[in-house]
């Protein structure tokens, strides 16, 4: 079972989540980088398609908004943080830097706060703020909770930079609550057909089935045991194992003389030892490239096996992973498939539509997902309208299944979204619905004009979504528009179609092919999830 939260993560921290609460907290928070990131929405084949939406600016400005934060902050945070971030300002003065870490201070202390004291918190960062990061979460957490920083290979630099070296590694900075924090040490296992020097020189014998083993001291470290102090193969020591341990060992092959006479010594098996311990330099997990079936789109997507080493090695089964900047829900995905309890926040209503998307696609429609934040009731729907007509817009196609269409000022060409689809599997193209989101009044004319749309875009059908049920004459136009028919089994479908968001939140959707009946191309599938143990929980949307 998981939590999916929409909101700003710092509000959601301190209304929802109560202290000591959290095992493990991974964040990936925009990077200080001066970029813009959009959201891209794939082609089936990878390709980027030609709806992108754009998430959210990776840009942050010192202005006066952000000159209030900052004095609000420091005026109620504890010395050690307080100094730390006065430092900043003195060093820094007003600029971006600054405003970027005016937004993270407040929140990596309500990430402290919420943490067990069993729990550690990894940052993902670029090189760009990484110093800056792991200075303010010294002043937070204290400079005796790190414990790692983690290099990460994300890439291999393809082209020259004249004036410095390429970059290709993220940082990741491990802290945790206290001493007592869970670690799992991870281990890369041996490749036992491709073993390196040393390995091999080490594990240099051979069963006769092929199996290599090293052979170990049986001996025991504390000379005061003298339970443990006995005659076996003619050798009089104080043992690891009682003799009669020893003598099932013996029996078995376990326990062997290397030559006559010589102390007995135990193999040890290359393929039962848990492999080589990583350090904190990680070459070993690629980047998701075009073609990595887990690829979803999203530009800042890391790759799931990166986020399992992670959970792996600071949590334990049953525990809870949060992720507060949870983008396209990489970390909640991973920590579902690993049995551990989860919450997700994002402050898009993209994003919580991607992560929904991808945990439906993965886990099936057994998956218990709880959203908070999101309207429930056709009111909310109307106050989300008010406040930002573009996440409205997001949710409101989520509705219907939807993917978003790239807004450009002055150029939506009528268009908010779009679902894909293909009736015929020998057809080149798939067949679009056109949608229209509406928060404020409509009327005739905007089903006249979602028909114009149908008509210059060749589209199979389109849906109009408004928060006011439609009129006659607005019911009339769109029945005027007539039928889509389906390429095989001939049954069809009203063309236009008008569909109120009290409706859609009721389950009445929109009549359309089915996924036995066409295949649903409108989001990149996520891989289906492998093994037992999702069986028995409900999916809430």
């Amino acid at each position: 079972m998981g939590m999916l939260y929409y909101g700003d993560n710092l509000d959601i921290l301190r209304r929802y989540l109560k202290e000591e609460t959290v095992d493990l907290v991974y964040l990936d928070p925009p990077f200080n980088s001066a970029q813009n990131y959009n959201a891209f929405l794939q082609e089936k084949d990878g390709t980027a398609a030609a709806s992108q939406i754009r998430a959210f600016e990776d840009t942050w400005h010192w202005d006066l908004e952000t000159a209030a934060a900052y004095r609000l902050f420091t005026d109620v945070a504890d010395e050690r943080t307080r100094k730390v971030m006065q430092a900043f300002y003195e060093f820094l003065g007003g600029n971006d830097m600054m405003a970027y870490l005016t937004m993270m201070a407040p929140r990596l202390v309500e990430l402290r706060r919420v943490l067990k004291p069993s729990g550690s918190l990894y940052l993902h960062c670029d090189p760009t703020a990484s110093h800056y990061l792991k200075l303010l979460l010294d002043g937070v957490f204290g400079a005796q909770s790190f414990r790692n920083e983690i290099i990460w290979k994300r890439t291999t630099s393809k082209s020259l930079a004249y004036r410095n070296l390429p970059s290709n590694h993220d940082v990741l900075l491990l802290h945790s609550k206290g001493d007592g924090f869970t670690w799992n040490p991870p281990f890369k296992p041996y490749d036992l057909n491709n073993l390196d020097e040393k390995t091999a020189k080490k594990y240099c014998y051979k069963d006769a089935d092929g199996r290599r083993y090293t052979l170990g001291d049986l001996t025991n470290p504390n000379p005061d045991r003298p339970n443990l102090t006995y005659e076996f193969l003619s050798h009089k020591k104080v043992w690891r194992w009682t003799r009669e341990r020893m003598e099932v060992a013996y029996k078995a092959g376990i326990v062997l003389q290397p030559s006559p006479g010589a102390v007995p010594r135990l193999k040890r098996y290359l393929d039962d030892q848990e492999g080589k311990p990583f350090d904190d330099v990680w070459t070993d997990i690629p980047p998701i490239n075009s073609q990595a079936q887990e690829r979803l789109g999203y530009p800042t997507q890391k790759p799931v096996a990166l986020l399992e080493r992670i959970i792996k090695a600071s949590s334990n089964p049953g525990d809870l992973v949060l992720d507060p900047f949870c983008g396209c829900g990489t970390t909640v995905d991973a920590a579902e498939k690993l049995g551990r309890k989860w919450i997700g926040i994002d402050i898009t209503q993209l994003a919580i539509s991607l992560i929904k998307n991808r945990l439906c696609e993965t886990y099936g429609n057994a998956l218990e997902i709880k959203t908070v934040g999101e309207p429930t009731t056709p009111a909310d729907a109307a106050k989300l309208a008010d406040e930002d007509k573009f996440q409205f817009q997001w949710w409101a196609l989520h509705l219907v299944g939807a993917r978003p269409q790239e807004q450009k000022k002055g150029a939506d060409h009528g268009i908010d979204g779009k679902v894909l689809f293909r009736d015929d599997p020998r057809a080149m193209k798939s067949e679009e619905i056109i949608i229209q989101v509406k928060g404020g009044k409509t009327g005739v004319k905007d089903v006249r004009d979602l028909r114009g749309v149908l008509e210059r875009e060749k589209a199979a059908m389109g849906v109009l979504i408004s928060l006011q049920p439609p009129t006659g004459p607005m019911e009339a136009e769109a029945a005027s528009a007539g039928f889509y028919e389906h390429k095989l089994n001939k049954r069809i479908y009203p063309r236009l179609q008008v569909r109120t968001v009290k409706e859609l939140m009721e389950g009445k959707g929109i009549e359309r092919p089915s996924s036995i009946a066409a295949v649903d191309e409108t989001f990149k599938k996520a891989p289906k999830a492998r093994g037992k143990g999702h069986e028995q929980h409900q999916f809430y949307l």
